[in-house]
């Protein structure tokens, strides 16, 4: 028997908390692990990170069926065509699944929103394709880190929604992501 439970349910919460005492290990199929992101790197870009969640929380919001699955594919889908367009090659092959091509779609307007505004800001940070490469290679690690397997699970999605306040939706402190 399968029950979708929401986000708040107690019985899912104390299931996540005992997840999360477990040691976080590197999973054997973890995407994209020739690519080794600094600690550094999460201190300067930041913004973008939180950007990225965000794209993510927000289509989520709007998408209720979006499982962690679901954004993961996207995610490294979207890494992929950064990683070959960082090296000068523009190939995009987006997920085929509707849902998770949506998310695709979103991820890369919110990028597109990201940069516009830190354009308006006149800093550059996070703004180029290999920089946005490895904000989504973050995501995509720390996610993959965190899902439990359970083709429904929204651990992961509910983690990227804890970083922004409930109530407004709006960015609050960036936690530190721990990759694996």
């Amino acid at each position: 028997m399968t029950i979708d439970c929401p986000s708040d349910c107690i019985h899912l919460i104390a299931s996540r908390r005992h997840e999360e005492q477990k040691p976080l290990q590197k999973p054997d199929n973890l995407p994209f692990d020739d690519v080794s992101i600094s600690k550094s790197f999460l201190r300067t870009h930041g913004d973008l990170i939180l950007a990225l969640s965000y794209a993510v929380c927000a289509y989520a919001r709007d998408h209720r069926e979006l499982t962690d699955r679901d954004a993961l594919q996207a995610l490294e889908s979207l890494a992929a065509s950064y990683q070959t367009l960082a090296k000068g090659i523009l190939y995009e092959k987006p997920p085929m699944v509707p849902l998770q091509r949506g998310l695709y779609d979103a991820l890369k307007e919110g990028i597109q929103a990201f940069r516009k505004e830190q354009e308006r800001k006149g800093s550059l940070v996070g703004s180029h394709d290999a920089e946005v490469r490895d904000g989504l290679i973050v995501l995509t690690q720390a996610g993959a880190a965190r899902h439990n397997g359970r083709p429904r699970s929204r651990a992961y999605l509910d983690l990227l929604r804890s970083q922004f306040d409930a109530d407004e939706f709006t960015p609050t402190a960036v936690r530190m992501i721990t990759l694996p």
